[in-house]
């Protein structure tokens, strides 16, 4: 991969060389390489490659259901490599499977825990983004997933970003069955709070899942930053400024 250095800034496949721009990168030039994929799909000495594409394909299917999952609040957190990201930390996850053979390996029977405190925006980390305290509950039987967010100066605990005046406490719950992609997700918002010096109320917010659920139970927080203009909210820069993390699973 090479960045285009020309004036000229071109798109598209030229001579074997593909030019094209990323969000992140500016304009690059690759060229084109590998090994057939008949061979590849067919020939023994690439099983070992066959098996890692197999698990690389149940990396992205599992983070693909688990941003569909938490669309909803996921749209308010602007991450543009959440994607490859995510399906990079589902491929470990998978390697983590003790039950299945290489190439059948996948995140469903590996160790899910490794999710825990994943920032599904890289740009406003949730832990250098809030500094007050918070407490997680996870009742599998009861099918309870509970944030309480004591009171806390927005000012004092807030990396406020400029031009916010404003900010809320953002949660979602989700039970998630990953092979059969059955998922079931719960979110809850606070009011929109005065980014000032005065303490807020206590916040609790408690999400319901299925009692003695099998499947494995996320809790994920958010902070979404707004600005308000004779009184509506705006939120700063589509948000790429919001936090969202997973703070606990069971």
């Amino acid at each position: 991969m090479a960045k285009q250095r020309s004036i000229f800034k071109l798109k598209g496949t030229l001579d074997g060389v593909t030019f094209y721009k990323t969000a992140k990168d500016g304009h690059l030039a690759k060229t084109k390489g590998g090994v057939d994929k008949k061979r590849i799909a067919t020939e023994a000495n690439f099983a070992r490659t066959r098996e890692n594409n197999s698990e690389f394909v149940y990396a992205g299917k599992f983070g693909k259901t688990l941003r569909n999952t938490l669309r909803e609040v996921l749209t308010h957190s602007k991450d543009n490599r959440l994607t490859s990201r995510l399906t990079t930390k589902m491929l470990a996850i998978g390697k983590t499977d003790l039950t299945n053979l290489r190439g059948s390996r996948n995140p469903s029977k590996g160790d899910l825990s490794l999710l825990k405190g994943f920032d599904f925006n890289i740009g406003a980390k949730l832990s250098a983004t809030f500094h007050a305290p918070f407490t997680t509950a996870i009742d599998r039987v009861a099918g309870t997933l509970k944030l309480d967010v004591p009171g806390f100066s927005p000012n004092n605990s807030l990396s406020v970003p400029q031009g916010a005046t404003h900010f809320q406490i953002v949660s979602a719950a989700s039970e998630i069955d990953f092979l059969k992609e059955i998922t079931k997700t719960d979110v809850q918002t606070s009011i929109q709070i005065p980014i000032d010096n005065n303490t807020t109320a206590n916040i609790t917010q408690l999400h319901n899942a299925t009692p003695n659920s099998t499947s494995p139970l996320f809790l994920v927080m958010g902070i979404h930053f707004y600005q308000n203009v004779n009184g509506q909210f705006y939120s700063l820069r589509n948000g790429a400024f919001n936090a969202l993390s997973i703070v606990d699973m069971n």
